[in-house]
């Protein structure tokens, strides 16, 4: 059974404590610090013999996988194979088609002019979790807004099977949406060959991409670091809320929680239920959907970490969900859509018994790559605005330093910053003394 409370009488501390993720209690941090300390002193000696020891795999040759092998990965394919990675990727590009900054220009003062331009990240380094399970749809979700943005180099990183390189259908996957830079490495060590640019992979200026808790540590770590990559978002192990009253049916949310349960042993479901009876039904089918899961046991491990909240109303359920603020949030109540109204804290969230998250990790076309841990509070998933950044550029007439000069001038007074206030006050000078 899993661990339950009733929200209404928990308190502030019960409900911070029901809430906190597996993952916050590991080493990740301690021992990815130790990974990307080592990479810095040591370079690809100390990337090779972390990649020999946790990957089983550093060729001689280098970490890059030829493009003759992505293409005959590609070749591999069966044609229904082929189709559905082309189909999902054309569902993402559909819907991040209309994302991306845009560049302007507008008048602040008379005769200066103030614009924006917008250009891609020179290097993007995309993670792509394949060690247990091969996630083509990452590469997608993250593939695609890099191509959009127009990023001139993607480097993508994937663990490799041990002693095999890259599962096949990532180097597949890459050759169909026209990525030809992929390295065979993965991990913390991986990241941070990556966001140093060590062992022959480039220095990223940025890395996207979900992990488990050794490779999101490593990115919120290398971008602290004046010089590591910057980091996309906190996206660690997998997480999904289900928020289900009574009139739900038990099985659909039962496969839901479990789902996210076979990502990871680290991984974390919580059920939002309006009674104790429902609940126990889910947990009756649970049990019984478990049997015939390849990953069970990971389930398994993952349902140990995870929860049972009962609510009474949708206003404590969407109390619940806000506290939570879950990567994954899954409503099916009798109005799930006047429910995830009142929910402000949700890295994506599924509508009605006829829309699993499952649809979203791979083909409906918004990014399955969010914030975890309760991140969701202050970021969104990947766009294609994670991509790009912007210049904001500045033109100033002489007319303009008559109207403008005078507020700089007495602001920087005001700030006490004298140089500033001649800067303005000496060219002012300059248009009076012609």
């Amino acid at each position: 059974m899993l661990t339950r409370i009733e929200w209404s009488q928990a308190d502030a501390e019960t409900r911070q404590r029901l809430f906190e993720r597996p993952s916050l209690g590991s080493d990740a941090l301690k021992v990815a610090q130790s990974i990307l300390d080592d990479v810095r002193a040591r370079g690809e000696t100390a990337v090779r013999e972390y990649a020999v020891r946790l990957d089983g795999w550093a060729p001689e040759a280098g970490f890059r996988v030829p493009q003759t092998e992505l293409k005959a990965a590609a070749d591999a394919l069966s044609g229904d194979d082929r189709a559905a990675i082309l189909d999902a990727a054309n569902a993402v590009r559909t819907f991040h088609a209309e994302q991306g900054y845009r560049s302007y220009e507008v008048e602040t003062w008379p005769g200066a002019r103030a614009g924006r331009r917008v250009t891609p990240i020179d290097v993007a380094g995309l993670y792509v979790p394949a060690g247990t399970a091969p996630l083509v749809s990452t590469l997608i979700m993250l593939a695609v807004p890099a191509q959009l943005a127009q990023v001139p180099r993607i480097a993508v990183i994937a663990p490799p099977c041990k002693g095999q390189g890259v599962e096949p259908t990532v180097l597949a996957a890459a050759s169909l949406l026209g990525v030809d830079e992929v390295y065979a490495i993965g991990g913390a060590h991986g990241v941070a060959a990556l966001g140093l640019g060590a062992a022959g992979l480039p220095k990223a200026d940025k890395i996207f991409g979900p992990g488990n808790a050794y490779v999101a540590a490593a990115k919120s770590l290398l971008a602290q670091s004046p010089d590591g990559a910057a980091a996309d978002l906190p996206a660690g192990p997998s997480e999904v809320m289900v928020v289900a009253d009574d009139k739900a049916d038990a099985e659909l949310v039962a496969i839901d929680l479990l789902s996210q349960a076979e990502h990871d042993v680290l991984a974390q479901v919580v059920l939002v239920a309006y009674s104790d009876a429902f609940a126990r039904q889910v947990e009756n089918e649970i049990e019984r959907l478990l049997g015939d899961l390849p990953r069970a046991e990971t389930a398994r491990a993952a349902l140990a970490n995870s929860r049972v909240v009962l609510v009474s109303s949708d206003d404590e359920a969407a109390e619940a969900a806000n506290a939570y603020a879950s990567e994954h949030l899954i409503v099916q109540t009798d109005d799930p859509r006047a429910l995830a109204n009142k929910i402000r804290h949700a890295g994506s969230i599924f509508l009605g018994p006829w829309t699993p998250e499952a649809a979203g990790d791979y083909a409906a076309g918004p990014n399955h790559a969010l914030p975890t841990a309760g991140a969701a509070r202050a970021y969104g998933g990947v766009t294609v605005e994670m991509f790009q950044k912007t210049t904001t550029v500045l033109e100033l007439s002489q007319t303009s330093l008559q109207t403008l000069g005078p507020v700089v001038e007495r602001l920087a007074t005001l700030e006490g910053l004298d140089a500033h206030r001649l800067a303005m006050v000496l060219r002012r000078q300059r248009k009076a003394d012609r």
